[in-house]
């Protein structure tokens, strides 16, 4: 089993917690509570491979921008996050997006998924679909539209990135495990 480091980044009050925690513990949750950092592992099964995330939730990345070089330094795969109800929210999702692929190197594919929350708050929404679409063919990343309240597509979220680490991150055979001797070595 393999392990792949997350990070979801986004503006605060986006959704990233709720996002994050509908997916480790299956729950909702209701009330805004603004995070700091929080880290949660889960294994999951993808086309029939086991594998661990560990996920790490973020503040809202206009309150603590100095960290987020180091999560992005540090993270191998990235759920960057923005509210379909604040169309100003994806603005830092872009900001976000540049500034990996600044610190990771321009011009490589980094594993990212772009998801947009609050699908289920249709009267609310500004963020149109074909926004979204043009974005999605622009940054050639894929776009995900939830809701953690209703648990719509969140999944498929974590689901489509770690196939995205997988194929960007292979297995190096030659760092496979070596067997130790058994029985009793003298000195």
């Amino acid at each position: 089993m393999r392990q792949f480091n997350v990070v979801v980044l986004g503006a605060g009050g986006v959704g990233k917690s709720a996002l994050t925690v509908r997916f480790i513990r299956d729950v909702f949750v209701e009330n805004y509570d603004p995070t700091i950092e929080e880290e949660y592992r889960r294994t999951i099964t993808v086309d029939g491979q086991l594998d661990s995330l560990e996920v790490l939730d973020t503040a809202g990345a206009e309150q603590f921008t100095s960290l987020n070089e180091v999560y992005i330094k540090s993270g191998r795969g990235f759920v960057l996050v923005f509210s379909l109800t604040q169309e100003a929210s994806l603005q830092e999702v872009d900001n976000l997006r540049k500034q990996i692929l600044r610190i990771k190197g321009g011009d490589i594919a980094v594993p990212i998924v772009v998801v947009g929350t609050k699908l289920d708050l249709v009267n609310e929404r500004e963020v149109q679909r074909a926004t979204i679409q043009s974005l999605s063919s622009q940054w050639d990343l894929p776009f995900y539209e939830t809701s953690a309240k209703r648990n719509w597509h969140v999944s498929e979220v974590f689901e489509d990135l770690l196939r995205q680490m997988r194929e960007h991150y292979p297995v190096d055979p030659s760092r496979k495990r070596r067997k130790r001797a058994s029985g009793c070595v003298m000195m």
